[in-house]
């Protein structure tokens, strides 16, 4: 009876999801289904197809988001007509589509920090859009759809560890072959379409109202007399700490702003999560009182830390993160320390302001201001070496090392995360291959242990191989080592990146695959980024006594020291063909 009982209420509950958020189970469902598309059509299409494939799927996901954040909004403002929802569907329509031409033209740094920006945003403003007008117990609100959210993991990982039981079984004991893309594809649909569903289906009504008496025990026991001792205890020790730091005068700037800003963002979750019951507890009420006033000097010290490490290396998107995190942090204590009927909607609104001016903040979003910090950085040190006049680089290859590390790392960080062209004092066609003919010197480390990774990846333009005049093809994903009848068999060794063709016993060909990459290296350098090639550099051909051969490269990763310029080949995918004399 509990068992069928339990079961209708599952089914009541997905129901309910439906009927409330229908268009975004149908945006979740829609990101599996063509999750699962491009994870099938991968190995034989082109990487723009795929690509472009792959941003639809990230529009799909922004777009569940932001039908949730409509739909609860229009349940706050009680509009229901038609014409509403027409309006609504159109405009947000049109800001997915914008979106995916305007904001996500390429894979890169920018485009992929903005969306996980505007994606945080979008699921802040879904938990906070019930509270935005004057209502009371917003926490209790919070701590109501988080335990529904930790209820639906744990439903969620029982459901996908039964079903990949079942795949799991099927294959050992049926010895039907179940390929391992299905439990993949399992978690896909347990994690997109019935958890979403089964979360939203237990979300509390816009007309829910809460009081102490469904403060949970557990959250409450958790808080009280296991997080807040030990939160105690840390602050405690922070101060020990920073009285050393006075005494010794040693400051170790890189450590301090770690050990401070997430104990501060856990402080500020613990007193935003006791506001309800705080006047009830001596000790909540203390902690309430003390704790936010405490933290200030600390994170005054945070930004004292954060000040030297950008006076030393200039601003990055991740220090301008950081920067941005604190002063919301810092916000939250000052709220906490000064007024006394919390309303703490507040908290999440300014967050999500913050995180709003950092990824679309115009002049003062965190790529313009770090591209700004860094192009100061690289000019300054030009200027002091006399390597800049009128605008143009002047060649100095007498420069010390670690001007020379400090220059080639702004241009690598320029490089990867930004356009070498929005630096105007360079040249318009500068690239990192060229950098020795601009500035005198190749990119430079005078950190023995730092290695350089590259990546080069097959363009897929569709272009044909031409296997004319050729006997065999051989695949290097496939072990004909060990699987294959045939006397003519490949083997390739990771270690030793020697490369074999083997009539039976004989060897008929060997060759050191190293060769070719560093052949890639030399002509296209190293690119973090990873580095498109066309199937003409790709391709290697060679041949001895025996065969005729003919190597076709399709990704290449590793990396290359800068002390002594060896390689490190980490893996290689490639077909052969082979012809034999």
């Amino acid at each position: 009876m509990k068992l069928s009982y339990s079961i209708l209420n599952l089914i009541k509950s997905l129901y309910k999801s439906i009927r409330r958020f229908p268009i975004s189970i149908a945006l979740s469902t829609a990101f599996v289904i063509l999750t699962i598309v491009i994870s099938e059509i991968r190995p034989y299409n082109n990487q723009n197809l795929i690509e472009n494939l792959e941003k639809i799927s990230m529009i799909l996901a922004l777009g569940f988001v932001l039908s949730l954040c409509i739909t609860m909004y229009f349940e706050k403002k009680k509009l229901d007509t038609i014409s509403q929802k027409i309006i609504a569907t159109i405009s947000s329509s049109t800001f997915l589509i914008l979106y995916y031409f305007f904001l996500l033209k390429n894979f890169n740094m920018i485009s992929i920090t903005r969306y996980i920006g505007i994606s945080l945003i979008l699921y802040i403003s879904f938990v906070f859009i019930p509270y935005l007008e004057k209502k009371d117990n917003f926490e209790l609100y919070v701590i109501k759809i988080f335990g529904r959210f930790f209820i639906t993991a744990i439903y969620s990982a029982v459901l996908y560890g039964g079903t990949s039981a079942i795949l799991a079984t099927i294959d050992l004991l049926l010895e039907i072959n179940i390929p391992s893309d299905f439990y993949f594809y399992a978690f896909l649909i347990v994690a997109g379409i019935f958890a979403p569903t089964y979360y939203l289906g237990g979300l509390p009504s816009i007309t829910d109202t809460f009081t102490k008496k469904n403060y949970p025990n557990i959250f409450k026991v958790l808080l009280l007399y296991i997080v807040m001792p030990l939160i105690s205890i840390y602050t405690i020790i922070l101060y020990i700490y920073f009285i050393k730091i006075i005494i010794t005068v040693k400051w170790p700037v890189g450590l301090v702003s770690h050990l401070v800003l997430w104990y501060s963002v856990i402080t500020a979750a613990v007193l935003f999560f006791i506001t309800p019951i705080y006047k009830d507890n001596k000790f909540a009420n203390k902690f309430m009182n003390i704790l936010p006033k405490s933290i200030i000097p600390l994170i005054i010290l945070m930004f004292i830390s954060i000040g030297i490490r950008i006076k030393a290396y200039g601003i990055t998107e991740n220090r301008y993160y950081v920067i941005a995190l604190s002063i919301w942090v810092f916000g939250a204590m000052i709220y906490f320390a000064l007024r006394k009927n919390h309303r703490n909607v507040i908290l999440p609104i300014s967050f999500s302001i913050i995180i709003l001016i950092s990824v679309f903040g115009g002049p003062i979003n965190s790529y313009s201001v770090s591209l700004r910090s860094q192009s100061t950085r690289l000019k300054n040190i030009l200027i002091g070496n006399n390597m800049l006049s009128n605008n143009t680089i002047i060649k100095n290859e007498t420069l010390s090392d670690n001007d020379k590390a400090e220059i080639s790392s702004i241009i690598e960080y320029i490089n990867n995360d930004h356009e070498l062209s929005d630096i105007d004092y360079l040249p318009k066609d500068f690239k990192i291959e060229t950098m020795n003919k601009v500035f005198g010197f190749s990119l430079y480390y005078n950190d023995y242990y730092r290695q350089n990774n590259f990546y080069f990846n097959l363009t897929q333009n569709g272009s044909p191989l031409d296997i004319n005049g050729y006997d065999y093809l051989f695949d290097s994903n496939n072990s004909y080592e060990n699987g294959s009848n045939s006397q003519l068999k490949i083997n390739y060794d990771h270690s030793s990146n020697e490369f074999k063709f083997i009539n039976g016993s004989e060897t008929l060909y060997s060759k050191d695959l190293k060769e070719l990459v560093e052949k890639l290296v030399d002509k296209y350098g190293i690119s973090e980024k990873g580095t498109n090639i066309d199937l003409k550099d790709m391709t290697f051909e060679d041949e001895n006594s025996e065969v005729k051969i003919k190597f076709l490269i399709t990704n290449i990763y590793g990396s290359k020291n800068s002390t002594d310029n060896g390689i490190a080949l980490d893996g290689i995918n490639f077909y052969v063909v082979i012809k034999m004399k």
